[in-house]
C-alpha cells in the first residue's frame, strides 16, 4: 500500500494554465459578440468559461485567480438571469477585467508577483457594478429559452435530495469533493451524510482514489442551475443524481442524473471526455508536452537521412540490381515517408489560433479610431505546423493594424466615396500545393503610389530620379523605419511593423506579395511552406560544394555567358532580365570556395530569386536537382553564419548548406537596380 496520502497537485499546473488559455479565448470571443439581443446562451458560454477557470483556480491553489473570476461570474450570472442589462459599459468592464484575469494567469505560471493593485482596482470595479449597476429585470427584453425562476414563498424554500459519488480517480483529475460540498454549502442549508459502503479492507485501500460518497439535503432558495454549474467541473468523474422534494423555487427543476462515464484522462490530468458524445464514449486526443514531439520529429527526420544514406551505399556497392534488397528499400522509404508525414501531423494545428487575437484588436482599435469594421474569416481550419503559427501571429496582427488604421476610412468618408458605412476585413487561409496562403484584404482607401514614392525620396530609400514599377512602390511599404502616416500615434507612424512582417515571412521561407487600388482597397499574400522541419530545395553545386536553395524563392533557372554580366562603378554586376536589371551574387566568392574546387566556366546559370519584391541572381555553376530536406539548425550546432538559413545531410551522408536568399542579398547587393 502506498503510505504517500499528499498528492503533488503541481503536476496539473501546465494543464490549469492551458485550460484557462482555452477559457479565456471562449470568454473574449463571447464578450466581442455579447449585444443586447443576443441569445442567452451566449451569455451561458461566457459563465461556464469563467466557472471552469474559478473552479480549476480553487482547486489548485490559485485563490486569487479563482476570487477574481468569482467577481466576473456574479456580473455574468446577474445578466442571464436578467438582473443586468448588456451594455456597451458592462462589455467593456469585462474585457478589462478579462485582460487583468490573463495578466494574472501569466504571472502565476511565470511564478511573478501580481499587479496588486490592478487586480484590487478592477475587482472593486467588478463589486461596485454587481451591487450597484443592476438594472430592472422588467425594462431588459426577456432572455430567449431561459424559463424564469419563480421566487420562493416566504418560510417555504426549496429542499434538494444530491447524491454524490465520484470516481476513485477523481483526485487523479486534479479534483477535490470537498471543494464541492463547501460550494454547495454557500447557497443554503446543507446537511451531509457520508456514505461507507465502497470502503474496502485497510490493506487493500489505495490512498490516492476515493471511496466515499455523499447524500446530501440542501435547503433553500436555489434554483437547478445553481447546484449542477457546481458540478460542471466533475460532471464525468462521478455518479450524480439531484432531485427535488418540493416545488417551491422552480416548477421546472425536475430531477437531474449524471449516468456512469468512462472518463478519459490524459496523464497529465486533463479531462478529455467527449461532452457532446454518448455516455461512455472517449475522446481520442491527449495532451502531449511539445518537446517530446519535437524530439520524435528530429528522429524521423535522422531516420529519412539514415534511409536515404542506406540507398546511395547499396547503389554505390553495385546492388542496385538485387530484386530482393530492392524490395526491402522500397518498402523501407514508403514506411519512412508514412512516418514522416504522420509525426509532421502531430504538428499541424488549424491556422483558427493565430486568428484568435484578431477580433480583440479590431474591436478595441476601431473604438478608438471611430471607424466602424466588420473582420470576416474563412479557412479557420487550414492547418499548418505549430512552429509556423507561433511566429504568423505578430504579421497578421500588424497587417490587420495597418488595414484599420490607414486602409478603412470613417464612416462619414465612406459614405461620401459611395461604401458602406461599416468597412471589411477579410482573411482566408487555404492550402496550395505543399504551401499554405494566407490573403488579408481591405476595402479601404488603398495604398497611395504617389504618397509612398515621395516618402521613400524623402528617407533616401530611392534615388529621385529612379523609376520603379507599381509593385516594387508597393514593396517599399516593407521598408525598416518607412511609414506615410501624418502623425505619430500610438497605433503607426513610427515606421515599426511592416519590415517585422517581411522578416518574420522570410525567417519563415515564405514570400509577401501586396496588390492595391487607389479607393478600393488592399490585399496582402502570404505564401509559405507548411512545416520549417522539412523543405523542399534546390540543389546546386559550386565548385565541389552543393547548397540548397529554398525552392519557394525560386523564379526560374536560366543559362547565361560570363559576357552578359555587366560590371559597374561600384564592382556590383548586373543581369539585363525580362526588361529589368537584377543583381548577380556569385555564391563562390561569397562563401571564399576556391579555384581548385572547381572553376567557373564562360557559361554558367543564374538561378533568380525573389528578394521581397525585387529580383537577384545566384550565380552558380551547375543545377542538381530539387530534393526534399531535413533541416537543421546551424547556430545550434555550429555557430550563426550571414547567408546561410541552416544545414542538411544529403544521400551520400555530405553536409550541404542551406541559403538565406533574403539574408544573403540585403548583405551582398549594394543598391537595388531598378
Amino acid at each position: 500500500m502506498n503510505s504517500d496520502i499528499n498528492i503533488d497537485l503541481s503536476q496539473f499546473h501546465d494543464v490549469f494554465f492551458e485550460e484557462c488559455s482555452e477559457g479565456m479565448e471562449i470568454m473574449e470571443s463571447g464578450l466581442l459578440n455579447l449585444t443586447s439581443d443576443s441569445d442567452s446562451e451566449v451569455i451561458n458560454t461566457i459563465f461556464r468559461a469563467a466557472h471552469s477557470i474559478k473552479g480549476g483556480g480553487g482547486t489548485f491553489g490559485f485563490s486569487e485567480i479563482s476570487d477574481f473570476t468569482h467577481g466576473m461570474e456574479t456580473i455574468l450570472d446577474k445578466m442571464r438571469n436578467g438582473n443586468l442589462g448588456v451594455t456597451p459599459e458592462v462589455v467593456a468592464l469585462l474585457l478589462a477585467a478579462l485582460d487583468c484575469l490573463r495578466d494574472m494567469v501569466q504571472r502565476s505560471k511565470d511564478k511573478a508577483p501580481m499587479d496588486q493593485e490592478l487586480v484590487q482596482e478592477l475587482h472593486e470595479r467588478l463589486e461596485k457594478f454587481a451591487s450597484g449597476g443592476a438594472l430592472a429585470a422588467e425594462s431588459k427584453p426577456e432572455r430567449k429559452n431561459r424559463p424564469a425562476a419563480k421566487p420562493a414563498e416566504k418560510n417555504d424554500v426549496a429542499i434538494w435530495n444530491i447524491s454524490f459519488y465520484p470516481h476513485e480517480n477523481i483526485f487523479y483529475t486534479g479534483n477535490d469533493p470537498f471543494r464541492i460540498i463547501r460550494e454547495l454549502q454557500s447557497l443554503g442549508d446543507l446537511q451531509v451524510t457520508a456514505n461507507y459502503a465502497r470502503l474496502p479492507e485497510f490493506s487493500e485501500m489505495n490512498v490516492q482514489h476515493c471511496y466515499l460518497g455523499w447524500d446530501m439535503v440542501l435547503k433553500g432558495d436555489v434554483p437547478l442551475n445553481l447546484i449542477t454549474e457546481i458540478f460542471e467541473w466533475v460532471e464525468d468523474d462521478c455518479d450524480l443524481k439531484i432531485s427535488q422534494q418540493n416545488s417551491a423555487v422552480d416548477e421546472a427543476a425536475g430531477v437531474i442524473e449524471a449516468p456512469v462515464r468512462t472518463a478519459d484522462v490524459a496523464k497529465t490530468g486533463r479531462r478529455r471526455a467527449d461532452k457532446s458524445g454518448m455516455p461512455g464514449q472517449e475522446s481520442a486526443s491527449i495532451r502531449v508536452d511539445i518537446s517530446k514531439v519535437d524530439g520524435l520529429v528530429n528522429l524521423v527526420g535522422e531516420l529519412v537521412i539514415t534511409q536515404s544514406i542506406l540507398s546511395r551505399v547499396c547503389t554505390d556497392l553495385g546492388l542496385e540490381n538485387n530484386e530482393k534488397l530492392n524490395e526491402c528499400l522500397d518498402q523501407l522509404e514508403r514506411n519512412t515517408r508514412d512516418l514522416q508525414e504522420q509525426t509532421m501531423g502531430i504538428r499541424m494545428l488549424p491556422i483558427d489560433f493565430a486568428f484568435q487575437r484578431l477580433p480583440r484588436i479590431v474591436h478595441d482599435l476601431s473604438l478608438s479610431l471611430g471607424k466602424k469594421v466588420e473582420l470576416k474569416f474563412s479557412g479557420e481550419t487550414t492547418e499548418l505546423d505549430k512552429t509556423v503559427l507561433e511566429k504568423i501571429g505578430d504579421p497578421l496582427m500588424h497587417l490587420v493594424r495597418n488595414a484599420l488604421d490607414h486602409g478603412i476610412e470613417l464612416p462619414e468618408v465612406r459614405l461620401a466615396a459611395g461604401k458602406k458605412e461599416k468597412g471589411l476585413i477579410t482573411i482566408n487561409a487555404y492550402h496550395q500545393g505543399g504551401n499554405i496562403i494566407i490573403e488579408i484584404s481591405d476595402d479601404g482607401a488603398g495604398l497611395n503610389p504617389e504618397k509612398i514614392v515621395s516618402k521613400a525620396r524623402e528617407k533616401g530609400l530611392i534615388e529621385i530620379n529612379e523609376e520603379l514599377t507599381e509593385a516594387q512602390i508597393y514593396n517599399l511599404i516593407f521598408s525598416p523605419g518607412f511609414s506615410t502616416a501624418a502623425k505619430i500615434s500610438g497605433v503607426s507612424g513610427r515606421g515599426v511593423g511592416m519590415d517585422v512582417v517581411r522578416r518574420n515571412m522570410t525567417d519563415l521561407g515564405g514570400i509577401v506579395d501586396v496588390y492595391s487600388k487607389v479607393g478600393k482597397g488592399s490585399s496582402f499574400t502570404i505564401r509559405l511552406p507548411l512545416t520549417v522541419a522539412i523543405l523542399e530545395g534546390q540543389m546546386v553545386r559550386v565548385g565541389g560544394q552543393v547548397f540548397i536553395v529554398p525552392l519557394l524563392s525560386i523564379v526560374e533557372s536560366i543559362q547565361i555567358n560570363n559576357d552578359e554580366i555587366n560590371a559597374i562603378a561600384n564592382k556590383s554586376e548586373l543581369y539585363h532580365y525580362r526588361n529589368e536589371y537584377i543583381s548577380v551574387i556569385r555564391l563562390r566568392e561569397i562563401f571564399n570556395i576556391h579555384s581548385d574546387e572547381g572553376s567557373e566556366n564562360t557559361a554558367g546559370l543564374l538561378v533568380v530569386v525573389d528578394i521581397g519584391g525585387r529580383r537577384a541572381g545566384l550565380y552558380v555553376d551547375d543545377v542538381v536537382g530539387q530534393q526534399q530536406v531535413v533541416i537543421k539548425s546551424l547556430e545550434q550546432n555550429y555557430q550563426q553564419v550571414q547567408g546561410i538559413a541552416g544545414a542538411t545531410v544529403l544521400g551520400d551522408g555530405a553536409v550541404a548548406l542551406i541559403i538565406d536568399v533574403l539574408g544573403l542579398a540585403q548583405n551582398n547587393v549594394d543598391h537595388e537596380p531598378a
